[in-house]
């Protein structure tokens, strides 16, 4: 309390005085001519004024300007009517150092009794701050704000009603979509807008129906689709309203998708006309149905009678294949893959007027058979640069590219088959030379071929032979300075010399040793690194996964028993695939995946951006992480670039929830750019080259190194 009444000797008076202090508002008792003569400590904490500093002093110095007469007016009505109960009234309060605060203030009052208070009528004063309350009504009207904001921002007509069937909410698309004029809406009765809406409605008796059905079942959520008598289709979506678990009402969604079922039926047209037209060309037996070109049994009847005409000189056969079609098919799609074919088609017959055959094998393959030529060379090298010109296809700008075999009879008195085997062994010596180019067939290339072979056959026995093994590279966080992964890295030794992981995986996906050789990694790599593991449940092992080894139905389970066997958690390994690998993903490959995230493992998505999906696909992937590849963090020259690809990659990918890892990093300043760029991880030779396990420590040691080197800087 803070005038001397506190300081009586009477019980009454000092069990009121403590029963005030124990108030958390401010209580203020005002005499009749507005002096305080009693406070609680509250009041004194309110208005920041010291104990005892209050008593006596005029309440209206407590009051902002405006807000004084507030008490008076109180105090009145109190003694007008005793026993009325009065709401509070909002004020501001001054506090000693001047500064104003929001406040709700109620009053009543105190019977007199000498033994307590003067009998002299008092207004014992309530005063409560409401700050708080401010805060939250803003909040309030800013949620308010993005809810409306966002119910007019969406393309669909939004209707809200209540379980007894009135209006409870719309947006002005919803009115827009069906024509309501706004002040229909706003009288007593649902019933004009009802007649207005089935108006409109192609098939009344069905919609009405619908809506019954959904009275009957408040709870069920309902899709379908509406047409209506002006020919527009809208699609409708409701689903119930609740608060808690209580059902109050049900908000329809109506979208126009009037464009999309036209594009629909037009799509639909052109397959049933392409399928006839596909129908008429299956019947010309000896010509490709989409280029137009000779097929497969007319170019090998041809060839089967050249290389038997004595009199012939020469014979050449021209294979060749388009580099990375395959691409093409998965960026633009199918139709634009068969556009390049035609385009293909036309050039080669320009290329060589005079070939006896121009044919189409299948896919991308094609083939032209010369006899009598006295310069295929110069034929070769003229298709190579003709269809290497761009060609635009559905508005996207491509180089097509080609590698070409060539093969000659002359030189080597060969039959059919072999001729044609020699062009494709040619063929494909010009795409491990480069790709873009042709190559005559020579015997090297049958060694080379051999030797090919040979790798496959020590592949294959490999792992019998402990002739894979497993390296380690670093994977650091600036934010907690530490190794935070190491990625297991294949290695093959055969027969003394190291054969470059670029060289023997495609191999050994290819001939589907990449299954065995997989297990082999990762069984290898958790053995070695589970003591380091076990120190720390945040650090975590990366090992690369093959589109091979996703197809098989049981690969995740095998890795979850292999991560038990070896004492490795599963929340702390992460499958490493390629966007390749989601190209025509199947339902095996997905749920291999959704098993092992189930389970805690983790998808990161390598060499991203070296591919073709976009950056928005990501949304769809099911995977955690991206890789960002080392040739976009090689454009970090000095630091000071302004890469915007860089940024946008790390930013979309944050905005979908997904961790960053920037590959390749090499040195300080690439280090320091990507830290700027809140990338979450860094991997590269900056850190640690890729060492085997028993150097495991010399790996964590120079990470740290290195780490400790950029803080420096």
């Amino acid at each position: 309390m803070t005038d001397d009444w506190s300081h009586r000797k009477n019980p009454a008076a000092l069990m009121f005085g403590t029963v005030l202090d124990a108030s958390p508002d401010a209580l203020l008792a005002i005499a009749a001519d507005g002096s305080i003569t009693m406070a609680n400590a509250a009041a004194g904490r309110m208005f920041g004024y010291a104990s005892g500093d209050l008593a006596g002093r005029d309440h209206r110095t407590l009051l902002a300007e405006g807000f004084r007469g507030e008490v008076a007016q109180l105090l009145a009505r109190l003694l007008a009517g005793p026993r009325e109960h009065l709401p509070p009234r909002e004020i501001y309060g001054v506090r000693r150092d001047g500064t104003e605060f929001p406040a709700e203030a109620a009053g009543s009052l105190v019977p007199g009794s000498d033994d307590v208070v003067p009998a002299v009528p008092l207004l014992l004063l309530s005063v409560r701050g409401t700050s708080h309350r401010q805060d939250a009504d803003a909040d309030l009207r800013e949620a308010m704000s993005l809810l409306t904001a966002t119910l007019e921002s969406t393309a669909d007509g939004i209707l809200v009603m209540s379980s007894a069937g009135h209006v409870a909410g719309f947006n002005d698309q919803f009115l827009s979509m069906w024509g309501i004029p706004p002040e229909l809406m706003a009288g007593d009765s649902e019933e004009p807008v009802m007649e207005l809406v089935m108006a409109q409605i192609a098939d009344p008796v069905a919609f009405t129906a619908r809506l019954a059905e959904l009275a009957d079942s408040p709870s069920a959520e309902s899709h379908d689709v509406v047409d209506l008598t002006d020919g527009r289709t809208f699609e409708r979506y409701s689903r119930p309203q609740r608060v808690g678990n209580d059902v109050v009402g049900r908000v329809w969604s109506f979208r126009d998708v009037t464009p999309r079922r036209k594009a629909q039926e037009q799509a639909h047209q052109a397959m049933v006309d392409l399928a006839a037209q596909a129908e008429k060309l299956r019947t010309m037996a000896f010509q490709d149905p989409l280029t137009g070109l000779a097929n497969r049994a007319v170019f090998n009847d041809a060839l089967a009678g050249s290389v038997e005409e004595p009199r012939l000189k020469t014979v050449d056969v021209l294979l060749l294949d388009l580099d990375d079609f395959k691409e093409v098919n998965d960026i633009l799609g199918h139709q634009a893959g068969d556009e390049m074919l035609i385009e293909v088609s036309r050039r080669l017959r320009g290329c060589a007027p005079t070939a006896d055959v121009v044919a189409r094998l299948g896919g991308d393959e094609f083939v032209v058979l010369l006899t009598a030529c006295p310069d295929a060379d110069a034929i070769a090298e003229c298709i190579v640069r003709c269809l290497n010109v761009p060609v635009t296809i559905q508005g996207t700008v491509l180089r097509p590219s080609l590698s070409l075999g060539l093969a000659s009879m002359a030189r080597d008195n060969v039959g059919a088959s072999e001729l044609l085997r020699q062009a494709d062994i040619a063929m494909y010596a010009a795409k491990a030379a480069g790709k873009n180019r042709f190559l005559r067939f020579h015997p090297d290339m049958m060694t080379a071929l051999v030797q090919r072979t040979y790798m496959e056959g020590g592949l294959q026995l490999a792992v019998a032979r402990s002739e894979i093994s497993v390296d380690f590279q670093p994977i650091v966080s600036h934010r907690m300075d530490q190794v935070v992964t190491f990625e297991a890295l294949a290695r093959w030794d055969c027969d003394g010399t190291r054969v470059p992981p670029s060289v023997f995986i495609p191999l050994a996906e290819r001939t589907g040793l990449i299954n065995e050789i997989g297990a082999e990694v990762m069984a290898r790599g958790m053995a070695e690194l589970a003591p380091w593991l076990s120190r720390d449940p945040s650090r975590s092992l990366a090992v690369n996964v093959s589109g091979v080894q996703l197809q098989d139905p049981g690969f995740a389970q095998t890795v979850l028993g292999l991560a038990e066997a070896k004492g490795v958690a599963a929340y702390q390994l992460v499958l490493e695939v390629t966007e390749s690998v989601f190209f025509d993903a199947d339902c095996t490959l997905i749920k291999q995946l959704s098993t092992l995230r189930d389970a805690g493992a983790r998808v990161a998505l390598d060499d991203f951006g070296t591919g073709y999906s976009s950056l928005g696909r990501l949304q769809d992937l099911p995977v955690d992480t991206v890789k960002i590849d080392r040739t976009f963090v090689s454009m970090v020259h000095t630091g000071n670039e302004r890469l915007p690809i860089l940024s946008s990659m790390i930013n979309m990918a944050h905005s979908l929830g997904l961790t960053v890892t920037a590959e390749g990093v090499e040195t300080a300043a690439q280090a320091d750019y990507l830290t700027a760029l809140e990338c979450d991880t860094l991997q590269g030779y900056l850190f640690s080259l890729p060492q085997p396990g028993p150097r495991l420590e010399q790996a964590l040691q120079h990470a740290e190194e290195a780490l400790n080197a950029l803080k420096g800087r």
